[in-house]
């Protein structure tokens, strides 16, 4: 990084380093993992896809400018965008104001000529403060033109979104290829992609089957191929931007704790569920924050439910008759995490009841117990705080320590699921 005394680098993303690509699957499906090593859980576009829906409704062109890749500390990850309107006006954000100024300009000639552009936005440590941006990182953005006649499908994707259908839209950003070529592929296996990377059927062929598992994971980023969808190339750039439903949370057990974490959870992304067989308990109004209030017993909701490798399962119940039953549903699930209030001694008492009808040691492993990280909390918004920091370091490989008492990079390159 001490080389790069640039603001700007125009159109050099391909002289920087990536590591190498690993093949991988999880569940039968085909799981993308990114070119530089990095899964990030992408969908900023969607915040802005109202916006843009109704200009491109109007008949508007306009510049649209996307996070494409990130090297080390870039405030804003892969799917992070801003669109600029031809009156002038903006919406979104690219780099949380480091170089808005700078996409404003690239967006506004890229609306004007049509022609799509790849740009690297880089700095050294040293000169981060002078050019703007302070996090001495590397941002690759994507800026392309949008219209009725470039994109039409846009219409349709914002309405699968607001319908909470996975899509996901895949563009040529580099390479041999013809870029700024679109394909969008639909959640529903039955339903064709639409559009062409025109590259030929090898290409389309080959990124349907990598964004398939991309959606089913909800990832954000890159991928890349030889000229016309060669596996083992690495000349052709492809962005893929997911949009999938938001994770879930399933909170078990309505008490003060669970609405805390029902409110964080809200706060983090999740479609936050709160479930307890108590009528009396389980309301609307004691739960404000949660999308939906369930009135059942937690083990039966539980196995009537679909649950992916992104779901969380809080449960809070603190009660043998409630936690065991759910537990022993919760653990033979793909959940990605799943966490059981308690003390030591409770969480000792709940394994011996757990091993007594037949879970295996493995499975009992899945388990986070006590739950959250050790910060002392006391409080239900302590607690819920606790929580939503355990997830955050088990997503992202954060070592749970003080940033003061650490060395070396602040963010993390790797995701975990």
């Amino acid at each position: 990084m001490g080389q790069i005394s640039a603001a700007v680098l125009r159109n050099t993303a391909e002289n920087l380093p990536t590591a190498p690509r690993l093949p991988g699957g999880i569940g039968g499906v085909r799981v993308a993992l990114l070119e530089d090593g990095r899964n990030f859980r992408g969908g900023a576009l969607r915040d802005i896809l109202g916006t843009i829906t109704k200009w491109w409704d109007e008949g508007e062109t306009f510049g649209l400018a996307t996070v494409v890749r990130t090297f080390r500390s870039a405030p804003r990850d892969p799917g992070a965008a801003l669109a600029v309107e031809p009156d002038g006006e903006v919406v979104g954000s690219v780099s949380g104001g480091c170089v808005e100024g700078a996409v404003y300009e690239l967006s506004t000639e890229v609306a004007s000529s049509g022609q799509p552009v790849l740009q690297t936005y880089g700095v050294s440590d040293d000169d981060a403060f002078a050019v703007g941006l302070t996090c001495g990182g590397i941002l690759d953005i994507f800026v392309e033109p949008i219209s009725r006649e470039t994109f039409p499908e846009l219409g349709e994707i914002a309405a699968a979104v607001e319908r909470g259908e996975p899509v996901a839209v895949a563009t040529v950003i580099s390479g041999p290829g013809q870029v700024g070529a679109r394909r969008v592929i639909w959640g529903d296996v039955e339903r064709a992609s639409d559009g062409s990377l025109g590259s030929g059927e090898r290409l389309d062929a080959a990124v349907d089957d990598d964004v398939r598992g991309m959606l089913a994971q909800g990832l954000t980023g890159v991928r890349r191929y030889g000229e016309h969808g060669e596996r083992r190339g690495d000349e052709l750039a492809v962005f893929v931007n997911s949009f999938a439903p938001p994770p879930r949370m399933l909170v078990f057990g309505a008490i003060d704790f669970a609405a805390a974490v029902a409110r964080v959870g809200k706060f983090l992304g999740y479609h936050v569920t709160v479930c307890d067989a108590r009528p009396i308990f389980a309301t609307k109004s004691r739960f404000p924050d949660a999308d939906e209030v369930i009135v059942d017993w937690p083990h039966r909701f539980l196995a009537g439910i679909e649950v992916d490798a992104r779901t969380v399962i809080c449960v809070l119940t603190h009660d043998p008759k409630f936690d065991v039953p759910v537990l022993e549903v919760a653990l033979r699930t793909p959940a990605g995490y799943i966490g059981a209030m308690g003390s030591r001694r409770t969480h000792e008492d709940r394994l011996e009841r757990l091993r007594a009808i037949g879970m295996t040691e493995e499975e009992l492993a899945r388990m986070r117990s006590p739950i959250g990280l050790d910060l002392g909390a006391r409080t239900p918004e302590e607690t819920a705080v606790s929580i939503a920091a355990e997830l955050i370091q088990l997503r992202w490989g954060g070592t749970g320590h003080a940033l003061t008492d650490t060395e070396g990079r602040i963010h993390h390159e790797s995701a975990h699921a």
